[in-house]
């Protein structure tokens, strides 16, 4: 999971980029990088870190042009604290191209060697952007031969592109002298939206991001979705082009995005995240109602902020005051997107206050958004103990997390998972808690795809089905070993 933007306009972009990628922190604090493109000279700038202490007055001077690009990064791929692995990536031919990219690739074995052998072309980190960049930079190559570059010869190489690269990938890339290219994998598995400045028909800005909050409080109009498989392509003067690169596209978003990595005041594939969340709370409710005797429970409270909607949701459905327990330090980042498990375990009592008045004497049943690692819940749940709780019952918003995830999310290792090969039971009694209340898996996809054009979604760390079909125990296996944080 990244936060990645892009943006064409006839005014400099490093300041709204700036602001965008501020906007963008919560899918990613490991690093963060910008590029921008004056006429045919890129400027960048990468740093580890969040954004607020990565820019200072002369790198934002140093970032002229009309276009750009920006990044955040939460590394699945690659080394988290290794400047060389943060994004953009660059390569000087064909015309020079920088590139961002949300999502991972699952055929990086293959393509490591593809690109090296075939293609003659070397790749200097461990991150599978550089592989996509690499990959792109070579099937535009390949079409444009003695020819000026077109929007049709783009959209060609996105197509030859697709057919040899596997996994997600939302992805944005500026092609020197040329413009701005964005594209999304064939299952539309991670999101990107598009959109232009409001009253301005003649040469809009336009705008790609990872989440439409970044429009909204830019002040763009929200066009759409870029569809599964589907380029965009936006020249320097503005004029946009689009096309679908895919045979056989298909939408299947990914539903770890809206039960926690994405913002509640986003949209994505015509879905709101915060209406998604206060469904998985009706749901959840039901199921607590079948599970537990709930006229022993007094308050109902969320760990903040992602499970508030659920939460809330939960109290109302089963007729029990909702109170706020915990309170969050606003300085401290993301535990789930942390490297590492000591430095999310330190990180959670750092991060959340359980108030003792709250919790004193009364029957609490608190509602995350989902249990993971158990890393967090744990610690929630002894903090709430602690705090003179006299039970405890503890809900996910989501189901039981079972299998790896590998299109996004830093799951590589199904030993790090507290569901894997348990019961509930027996993940209860691992994190000490006396009722225990996951999100049916079927009542999670109704809760997401309500009253929506989407069809289904990617559920693979909670059902073990890969929408993309080319993961085998092998290669789960391999990641295992390999890429485990």
């Amino acid at each position: 999971m990244c936060g990645i933007v892009g943006i064409v306009s006839e005014e400099q972009v490093n300041q709204q980029i700036y602001d965008s990628l501020l906007l963008l922190q919560h899918r990613g604090q490991d690093s963060t990088g910008i590029a921008t493109m004056d006429r045919r000279v890129f400027h960048i700038h990468k740093a580890r870190g969040e954004v607020r202490d990565a820019y200072r007055t002369r790198n934002m001077r140093n970032l002229k042009g009309t276009l750009g690009l920006g990044h955040v990064r939460y590394a699945t791929t690659g080394a988290a604290d290794r400047e060389e692995e943060a994004q953009p990536f660059y390569v000087n031919a064909p015309y020079g191209i920088v590139l961002v990219h949300n999502g991972n690739l699952t055929n990086t074995r293959s393509l490591e060697k593809e690109l090296f052998s075939i293609d003659r072309r070397h790749t200097n980190s461990s991150s599978d952007t550089e592989m996509l960049l690499n990959v792109l930079a070579t099937e535009l190559q390949e079409q444009i031969g003695a020819e000026e570059l077109s929007p049709n010869h783009i959209f060609k190489a996105v197509e030859s592109l697709h057919k040899r690269v596997e996994g997600s990938y939302a992805s944005i890339a500026l092609i020197a002298g040329h413009g701005l290219l964005a594209f999304r994998d064939p299952f539309g598995i991670r999101p990107l939206v598009l959109g232009k400045s409001k009253f301005k028909d003649s040469n809009p800005t336009w705008i790609v991001a990872s989440e439409s909050l970044v429009l909204e409080n830019n002040d763009f109009e929200i066009i759409r979705d870029i569809e599964p498989g589907e380029a965009v392509f936006v020249s320097l003067n503005g004029e946009i082009y689009s096309q679908q690169c895919s045979a056989n596209p298909q939408l299947y978003p990914c539903s770890f995005e809206y039960v926690y990595l994405a913002r509640p005041d986003s949209v994505m594939n015509g879905i709101s995240v915060y209406e998604a969340r206060l469904r998985m709370g009706d749901y959840l409710a039901e199921t607590i109602k079948s599970s537990i005797p709930t006229g022993d429970v007094d308050v109902v409270m969320p760990i903040p902020d992602s499970s508030r909607p659920a939460a809330l949701q939960v109290a109302r459905q089963l007729g029990l005051e909702y109170r706020e327990g915990f309170f969050k330090n606003r300085f401290v980042g993301r535990t789930f997107i942390m490297p590492g498990q000591g430095k999310r375990k330190k990180s959670v009592r750092q991060k959340l206050n359980a108030m003792g008045t709250e919790f004193k004497g009364k029957n609490i049943l608190i509602v995350d958004d989902s249990v993971v690692r158990g890393t967090t819940s744990k610690e929630i749940i002894q903090m709430a103990k602690a705090a003179g709780a006299n039970q405890v019952t503890f809900t996910s918003a989501a189901p039981p997390v079972r299998f790896p995830h590998v299109y996004g999310i830093n799951m590589p290792s199904s030993k790090e998972l507290i569901a894997y090969n348990k019961s509930i039971s027996e993940i209860a009694a691992e994190l000490m808690i006396d009722n225990l209340v996951y999100q049916k898996v079927e009542d999670l996809t109704q809760a997401i795809i309500s009253n929506s054009m989407v069809e289904d979604l990617d559920l693979s760390c909670f059902t073990g089905k890969y929408i993309t079909g080319n993961i085998t125990q092998e290669y789960l296996k391999w990641v295992e070993t390999n890429c485990s944080s």
